[in-house]
């Protein structure tokens, strides 16, 4: 793990992060990994980056109209879940910040959030155009693409293999021993 990883392991969550570009297949990933390893026993939580403006709630809803009247946080809560709603002046929040606002879990899934210090999956499509972006990431741990990359000096994954690249981030994290 990168020394910039560590320094954010050290807060009281293991953090693994997928980044891509968009389109790639992040959040399809994301959905597959979590079931796969919440299927293990293991309580994750996850944080995911917005490029835009978007709303976790409906127009015309108490907490909608809560916001709407000026409150910066608003927190929603009922028997099932809760939902905690903060409105950012200017300035976003950064990992360190938002990893802080979580509960007690095993492992936080980062999605997005591609320059931030912590060790990730790169997942790569030929098909987008783009260059990969582990050569310029250091942080970047492995690849997980729908074609093979024979040149990538990192461990490459079947973009389909959801339990492989599961394997992976438990042992990257310490929550489960390499074979």
């Amino acid at each position: 793990m990168s020394p910039a990883g560590k320094a954010v392991q050290k807060m009281a969550h293991r953090v693994f992060g997928l980044a891509g570009w968009s389109g790639s297949g992040k959040t399809t990933l994301a959905e597959k990994l979590i079931k796969h390893i919440t299927d293990q026993a293991i309580i994750m939580a996850t944080i995911k980056h917005a490029h835009h403006a978007f709303d976790a709630d409906s127009p015309g809803k108490d907490s909608w109209r809560h916001r709407q009247a000026g409150a910066r946080q608003v927190i929603v809560s009922s028997a099932h879940r809760t939902a905690h709603f903060t409105e950012h002046a200017q300035t976003e929040p950064d990992l360190t910040q938002l990893l802080a606002q979580l509960g007690p879990c095993d492992l936080v899934l980062v999605e997005g959030f591609k320059k931030e210090p912590i060790d990730k999956l790169e997942i790569w499509r030929e098909q987008l155009g783009k260059p990969p972006l582990y050569p310029q990431d250091k942080h970047i741990v492995a690849v997980a693409s729908d074609i093979e990359l024979p040149e990538c000096p990192l461990p490459v994954f079947d973009l389909n293999d959801a339990a492989a690249i599961s394997d992976f981030i438990l042992s990257q994290v310490g929550l489960k021993k390499s074979n």
